[in-house]
């Protein structure tokens, strides 16, 4: 197929992988790494220009919201359903849990980076709190400790 037409792109890797951008706008892909196991989860992050949207295509993904203060106000979990848009608002607190096989669609500005993003620390009740959502939604992480 002629690219100046159409343009066919896919991940199989780990972690998140920026796939399409086109002016402002990217569109990227989120699958399972160690690295965001939900034992290894000690923060949550915003971003203080744009919304960001995802959607699950495969697997297990509960997104875990934390208010919008300045603080996080609690872990509000999410359990997600394939294919359904789930819209993070510009400055929520958030992080995602997902199970190995999981692959996320992410839509979000082409810009979306640590410099217009913030980080919080969790506290320990926060991670207890997330690894005990965990063991619940995640089949194939029970091995959590």
């Amino acid at each position: 197929m002629n690219t100046s037409l159409l343009e066919i792109k896919s991940y199989e890797g780990s972690g998140y992988q920026p796939l399409i951008d086109y002016g402002t706008w990217r569109v990227a892909i989120l699958r399972y790494l160690d690295e965001i196991r939900p034992d290894r989860i000690s923060s949550m992050e915003r971003h203080t220009e744009t919304d960001e949207v995802f959607v699950l295509l495969h697997g297990h993904g509960t997104l875990l919201m934390g208010g919008n203060g300045a603080q996080i106000d609690g872990v509000f979990p999410q359990q997600m359903e394939p294919g359904k848009l789930y819209n993070v608002k510009r400055n929520a607190w958030h992080n995602i849990l997902l199970s190995r096989d999981a692959s996320v669609l992410l839509v979000e500005n082409r810009d979306t980076s640590r410099d217009n993003s913030e980080y919080i620390e969790l506290s320990e009740e926060h991670r207890a709190l997330i690894l005990e959502i965990a063991r619940k939604v995640l089949p194939d992480l029970a091995d959590l400790k």
